[in-house]
C-alpha cells in the first residue's frame, strides 16, 4: 500500500534534484557570464574578465596562474559581477598616470 505513494515521491524528489544542480552549476554560471560580457560591451570594454584579472594583478607586481585566473573569475562573475570594472578602471588610472 505504501510503495505505490513512495516510489513516485523518489522519482519527483531525485528529478528536483537533478534539475537544481543542472540549474545551480550549468544555467546560472552560463547567465552571469552573458550578463558581464554584455555590460563589458555595453561600455565598450574590449577587453575579456580575464584579461582584466590578469592584467590587475599584473599591475600589483603578484604573479597569478591561469587557474587561479578562472577561480577568480567564476567568483567575480557571479557573486560580485562589479568587480570587473573596479579592477578595469584600477588599471585604466594606473595607465594613465603613467603617461
Amino acid at each position: 500500500m505504501v510503495s505505490p505513494l513512495i516510489i513516485p515521491i523518489i522519482i519527483v524528489a531525485i528529478i528536483g534534484l537533478i534539475g537544481y544542480f543542472v540549474y545551480r552549476f550549468l544555467i546560472f554560471d552560463f547567465m552571469c557570464k552573458r550578463a558581464v560580457n554584455q555590460k563589458l560591451q555595453k561600455y565598450k570594454i574590449k577587453k575579456t574578465p580575464s584579461q582584466i584579472i590578469r592584467e590587475f594583478y599584473k599591475s600589483k607586481g603578484e604573479q597569478i596562474s591561469h587557474k587561479e585566473i578562472q577561480i577568480l573569475e567564476k567568483r567575480y562573475r557571479q557573486n560580485e559581477p562589479e568587480q570587473f570594472f573596479v579592477m578595469y578602471d584600477s588599471i585604466r588610472d594606473l595607465k594613465q598616470n603613467e603617461d
